[in-house]
């Protein structure tokens, strides 16, 4: 394309008309304010806690008894700059946005530390959740070889780690933030859990992909899940003016022990599933299920048909090897 391809007034109209449509349309530009996080940092601190997390899977390799304090040492101090300061983002963008030019930079610098500290102060809690998980999928999954198979290469690992290390945030009432954490992990696995969503203790996501976990989602201890599980919101309670009420429980609660397998839809914030159950696939449920239940759909009626070997079409007696034949009935 030449390089005076739009020139003069051409390149003034379209400019003009571009910035109209920022005043016409400012659902869709952030023009005028000044606090807003950063989604590639945001990025890369998901990275950076997964090397603090998991060290010598992620990152940096060839740690030693010897070496891995330094290491730590060294990784912290770039992780707690990088929290803090995405962290001071999002809560001055609230404000901004809340309060326009009222907003209290000092305040919202004060309660980022505050929060950057005691979230990394839960990292050694988080890491022996983290390895519960990494225990029932190697458990749960006859293919895995071994546990270090399933920190290297399991997607729902990744998945149920992003979210546990974003779950700590939100309930530190980080807004933005935790859900960028949790939409990163959903774009990389397929797995769709917010991190708003309470998971128990030794939870398993095999093979992962379409696995959809809404807000106010509950999950106890030792729950396994199959890929294209739903576990999501029948109805949006609103108020006298028609407008939702988000902080309703929306999504159901699993207890302990229960096994939900592919495709099965439970929806609903009145829907408890039961301790011990199971789920099976494809079901669709909206109402709760007492303990030790099995849940199955009645499998559709298959029909078999022989066919007449008299009228199964034959190769021509003259095709030539390796070719295609053509048949006739």
């Amino acid at each position: 394309m030449p390089e005076d391809f739009i020139i003069g007034a051409k390149l003034t109209e379209l400019v003009d008309r571009i910035v109209n449509s920022y005043q016409a349309e400012p659902r869709t530009q952030h023009i005028d304010k000044f606090f807003l996080p950063s989604h590639d940092r945001i990025v890369q601190l998901c990275r950076d806690l997964l090397e603090l997390v998991y060290p010598g899977f992620i990152g940096r390799q060839h740690l030693t008894k010897h070496n891995v304090a330094y290491h730590v040492g060294d990784l912290l101090p770039r992780i707690s700059e990088a929290l803090y300061r995405q962290i001071y983002l999002c809560l001055c963008y609230v404000d901004e946005n809340q309060h326009g030019s009222n907003r209290n930079e000092l305040h919202c610098g004060g309660q980022a530390r505050s929060t950057t500290l005691t979230y990394l102060e839960q990292i050694p809690s988080i890491r022996k959740m983290l390895a519960g998980d990494v225990q029932a999928a190697y458990d749960g999954d006859p293919a895995a070889l071994n546990l270090h198979e399933v920190i290297l290469a399991y997607p729902g690992l990744l998945a149920i780690s992003i979210q546990r290390l974003a779950h700590a945030l939100y309930r530190l009432d980080v807004p933005l933030m935790p859900r960028i954490m949790s939409e990163w992990v959903h774009n990389k696995t397929g797995v769709d859990i917010h991190p708003g969503a309470r998971i128990g203790q030794n939870f398993f996501i095999d093979h992962g992909t379409g696995v959809v976990i809404g807000e106010t989602t509950e999950i106890g201890d030792s729950v396994k899940v199959y890929q294209g599980v739903t576990l999501g919101a029948l109805s949006f309670p609103k108020d006298e003016r028609g407008r939702v009420i988000r902080e309703a429980k929306r999504h159901p609660t699993v207890c302990d022990n229960v096994t939900i397998y592919a495709n099965a839809i439970i929806l609903g914030g009145d829907t408890v599933i039961g301790e011990n159950s199971v789920i099976g696939g494809s079901v669709f449920v909206t109402s709760s299920v007492p303990p030790n239940s099995t849940v199955t759909i009645k499998p559709p009626e298959l029909r078999l048909k022989q066919r007449d070997e008299s009228k199964i079409a034959k190769p021509a007696p003259d095709t030539p090897s390796g070719s295609m034949p053509d048949y006739m009935i």
